[in-house]
């Protein structure tokens, strides 16, 4: 993949990707969530020069209980009403090693755009019984939720808060490549 054919970009396979969120809970357990729609695309054939593109639907967010996921799309966190969409733009793929890369871009979530570091595991190319032509990537990650003015918490009686400023990121995402 030396060139990069602005003609051929890859985009997301939905049914074979999953956009996955941990969260401290209590300071001794882990909440995990989701996003279940979300999108994204990549420009080109060479993923390193390739603009990255992700557009994920906040008000999709699931984490197995009603009133946490109708809290977390409230003011206090996601404010969908008024921010229906996260976004990320990836800058630079840099290569680490045959299959490690890290990813920086921009993070947007309620109108703050800020950058980012994610580690992206390149699982390789490979083609489905129906001859589509097939990328899939692992990416792990971390940012400070109150970066981005998702603020809200809760102080704890023994000490420590409620829920962590860290947020553990993970997806597993597979491309198909359109001509």
């Amino acid at each position: 993949m030396e060139k990069n054919n602005s003609n051929v970009k890859w985009v997301l396979d939905p049914s074979h990707s999953e956009l996955l969120f941990k969260v401290k809970h209590l300071m001794i357990s882990n909440v995990k969530g989701e996003f279940r729609k979300f999108s994204a695309e990549i420009g080109g054939e060479d993923f390193t020069k390739a603009p990255i593109k992700v557009v994920v639907d906040a008000t999709s967010i699931f984490t197995n209980e009603d009133n946490r996921d109708a809290h977390l799309k409230g003011a206090d966190f996601f404010d969908v009403d008024n921010h229906k969409e996260l976004t990320f733009e990836g800058t630079t793929l840099k290569r680490v090693d045959d299959e490690n890369y890290t990813l920086t871009g921009q993070l947007t979530m309620k109108g703050i755009s800020r950058g980012v570091t994610l580690d992206v595991e390149f699982g390789g190319i490979n083609k489905d019984p129906w001859g589509n032509e097939k990328a899939a990537f692992s990416i792990a990650g971390k940012i400070n939720r109150k970066e981005w003015g998702l603020n809200w918490n809760a102080a704890l009686e023994t000490g420590g808060v409620l829920v962590s400023d860290e947020v553990r990121i993970n997806a597993e995402v597979q491309f198909v490549k359109q001509a």
